[in-house]
């Protein structure tokens, strides 16, 4: 099959690896026919995510049509058509008897990271990708979710991650009726956050972003309101300013490691990786929020350490909570979502490409070209 090869720190390609085969009986073998490229898919392509390996396959938003079940799969068969999470769970641990299925202790062997993640390192279990023809899927009973007949890929793809992660991110800050909730980062997930936030009682939502394009994007598409931070002296103040002088009642992080903002982070954290990227994002989450308020970080941060204000956040009194998304908790709800036209999901879709035009498909999205705010695989080279 045809598929994405890491070669390597800010290097990738498309080649021929072995088509993926029945390793157990619960797995699923898809033929994969919409694939997204993620921002997290840019953390391993920088390097900032340990273990991951040159000839390993990207791709963690994907759905496409089963080709092969296993002899114990029972929910699924030839023909029909899933989107599957980027969470691997077993369905019957500790932790996804009780809905936390990014906490899965069976599909990863290490215990300080989430549970198993397709195509993102070694350090969620070293499962290859869906930047690919076809892709391997284990526990096919438990993570599939079948598309309704009246629905097509790209209307379902996001629910694989970006939006019930952008959800996730809304409903951990406890949003309130008429609450102020600022989301720092416009880039896809920070899209769905904002979406989120309104449908869960928001009375007010401001987008913090340095990209002019992602700001007009996300007025138009959340109906948000939208600071430049680089146009701002002090991004902090300029949101108390807004907020009567107290702070926003929730701040999101939406943006992760990799955030632009400070100097000596950009420094450390990005460049010398003397700690775990940048953790700008969350200290301006902290300083700003209000007193009593809450800080929800959906942006991906890596081990071992990051230098953060926390001891703001305990005199301010906030409530900090954070996590990978279990997306199979929020599946069902969001289908409901997008069917009844309150989240329009692919309306964040600015590019497609084939598979063999990877490369440049990553090289617009690393880059912020060309107005690009979400990129669409087509493994097979057709709409």
């Amino acid at each position: 099959m045809q598929a994405m090869i890491y070669e390597g720190p800010y290097r990738v390609s498309v080649g021929n690896k072995p088509d993926p085969v029945i390793l157990h009986p619960n797995d699923a073998i898809i033929r994969v026919t919409r694939s997204a490229i993620c921002g997290s898919d840019l953390h391993l392509l920088h390097g900032f995510i340990t273990d991951t390996r040159v000839g390993c396959t990207f791709g963690h938003e994907f759905a496409g049509v089963v080709e092969e079940v296993g002899s114990s799969v029972r929910t699924l068969k030839p023909g029909d058509r899933v989107v599957v999470p980027f969470n691997i769970s077993c369905g019957t641990c500790f932790y996804c008897k009780r809905g936390l299925t990014a906490c899965c202790e069976n599909t990863n062997p290490n215990s300080e990271m989430a549970s198993g993640v397709y195509g993102y390192s070694h350090t969620t279990g070293g499962y290859e990708g869906g930047q690919a023809q076809y892709v391997r899927v284990p526990f096919a009973d438990v993570g599939p979710m079948k598309i309704p007949d009246d629905m097509d890929e790209e209307e379902v793809l996001f629910l694989s991650d970006i939006l019930p992660t952008g959800y996730q991110g809304a409903e951990m800050g406890n949003i309130q009726p008429g609450d102020t909730v600022v989301v720092f980062g416009a880039g896809p997930v920070g899209m769905f956050a904002m979406k989120s936030a309104w449908l869960l009682g928001a009375g007010r939502v401001i987008a913090v972003d340095s990209l002019e394009y992602r700001l007009d994007f996300a007025r138009k598409y959340a109906q948000v309101e939208t600071i430049n931070f680089k146009d701002e002296e002090n991004v902090v103040a300029t949101l108390k300013e807004l907020t009567q002088g107290r702070g926003p009642d929730v701040c999101i992080d939406a943006v992760g490691l990799e955030a632009e903002g400070s100097a000596m982070h950009s420094i450390l954290g990005v460049k010398l990786k003397l700690e775990a990227g940048s953790p700008t994002a969350i200290n301006w989450a902290i300083q700003s929020a209000r007193k009593g308020g809450t800080v929800s970080i959906i942006g991906v941060y890596g081990p071992p350490w990051n230098m953060v204000a926390i001891g703001t956040a305990m005199n301010k009194g906030l409530t900090l909570r954070m996590g990978q998304c279990n997306v199979k908790r929020y599946m069902p709800h969001l289908l409901e979502h997008i069917r009844a036209g309150r989240i329009d999901a692919k309306g964040i879709i600015t590019h497609r490409f084939p598979l063999a035009e990877l490369p440049r498909a990553y090289e617009l999205f690393e880059k912020k070209l060309d107005g690009c705010i979400k990129c669409v695989l087509l493994p097979h080279g057709h709409a």
